[in-house]
């Protein structure tokens, strides 16, 4: 993996300017009040670094997916904002076009409303990277959770804006990356969770050419298990892939459970049955890998240097399903090696069960995450680098 040199927000004056930044502030809101300001806390440092230089500033951020130029009330980052101001002790007014940038003044913060609210944003137009441009002397960009995406707010406003650079979030991720994926330390284990081996298909041939080993989770696993010749009962697998499975582990260990826990309905209240690999019948679907595999996997992460983890290893979000990743959870945060985590559901399961302390590092991106890993270039980060050359 090479990333390309980028001018970090540190190695840019913003006494007296103009800053504007593009945050990641896409966070669960429910009546009215975030419920996880995971987000928001992560975008912290290069604000107060902004503001404590005496800068004013504007965040920008998108909010769910409305649709593009229409205001919706429940797209609103008013609930951010006022979470803003609570963890910051200041007023953080929410401005409704980028032209009311100029009402902040210096050492003064501003969130400008959902970017997907004005036309251009998804597009990448000109004239909307133009006029988001005009209202700064220094863009930076700290939104990694997006930096996959071509949008006025995190590509084109890089392109124009009188002076571009990377955020501390964004400059933190990218280097997190690099170690992980450039020259990790060996042995590396990557554990890879989701429902469809098609979706994280490129993620999987990229990292067959760096892990020593591949734990595969979900349904993911569920196709695995059935390409290396086992039932799998009713369990989600995609059958016109077995042989992709098979030629992936063909070049990278991929170890296939000795036991799982199976269900005879994705329901949260049907019980859990630890059967052996050999014997899910077919009635049944595999929602886990069983308690003897987690063990014997567990202890293999004590030896890994490197530990890439994205993805559940079981329908988590059911208690009973939910015991293969708490054990492998616990061990990476146990384990004394460089360990990344990132994804929706990820976080979701670092959170349920404790182990933020014990990751190096958790990665706030998704999509971003994942096209990193496949060795993609990310149009905002390419952006970065042009600006920076």
């Amino acid at each position: 993996m090479h990333l390309p040199y980028i001018k970090s927000v540190r190695e840019v004056g913003l006494r007296n300017q103009r800053v504007l930044i593009r945050a990641d502030l896409n966070v669960p809101i429910k009546d009215g009040l975030v419920t996880s300001d995971a987000r928001i806390v992560a975008s912290l440092a290069t604000i107060r670094l902004a503001l404590d230089a005496g800068a004013s500033v504007v965040v920008m951020s998108h909010l769910g997916r409305p649709s593009e130029g229409e205001y919706a009330n429940e797209y609103s980052l008013a609930p951010v904002a006022q979470r803003l101001s609570q963890l910051l002790e200041r007023n953080v007014p929410l401005l409704a076009q980028p032209e009311d940038c100029a009402a902040i003044n210096g050492g003064e913060i501003g969130l400008l409303e959902n970017v997907r609210f004005l036309v251009g944003e998804k597009s990448n137009s000109a004239e909307l990277s133009q006029r988001l441009s005009d209202q700064c002397d220094v863009f930076v960009m700290d939104a990694f959770g997006t930096a996959h995406r071509a949008h006025a707010s995190t590509h084109g406003v890089a392109e124009l804006a009188a002076t571009a650079c990377a955020g501390l979030l964004l400059d933190a991720e990218l280097k997190a990356f690099q170690q992980t994926l450039s020259a990790p330390k060996k042995p590396m284990v990557a554990i890879i969770g989701g429902a469809k081996v098609s979706t994280k298909l490129e993620v999987l041939g990229s990292l067959a050419d760096i892990a020593d080993r591949i734990i595969v989770g979900g349904g993911i696993a569920n196709t695995f298990i059935a390409a290396a010749g086992h039932a799998i009962g009713t369990s989600l697998y995609e059958p016109e892939l077995l042989d992709v499975a098979k030629d992936i582990a063909s070049r990278v260990e991929i170890p296939i459970p000795v036991d799982v826990m199976v269900g005879k309905a994705f329901d949260e209240a049907t019980p859990a049955i630890v059967k052996s690999i050999d014997e899910v019948a077919a009635d049944e679907m595999i929602m886990d890998i069983g308690p003897v595999t987690a063990r014997a996997w567990a202890e293999t992460l004590m030896d890994a240097q490197t530990i890439m983890w994205n993805g559940p290893l079981g329908v988590f979000e059911f208690d009973q399903f939910g015991e293969g990743t708490r054990v492998l959870a616990q061990a990476i945060a146990d384990s004394s090696a460089y360990s990344i985590a990132g994804g929706g559901d990820t976080l979701a399961a670092v959170d349920k069960y404790s182990v933020t302390d014990g990751i190096s590092y958790i990665s706030t991106g998704g999509g971003a995450f994942l096209e990193l890993v496949e060795g993609k270039v990310l149009p905002a980060v390419e952006m970065l680098g042009r600006r920076s050359a």
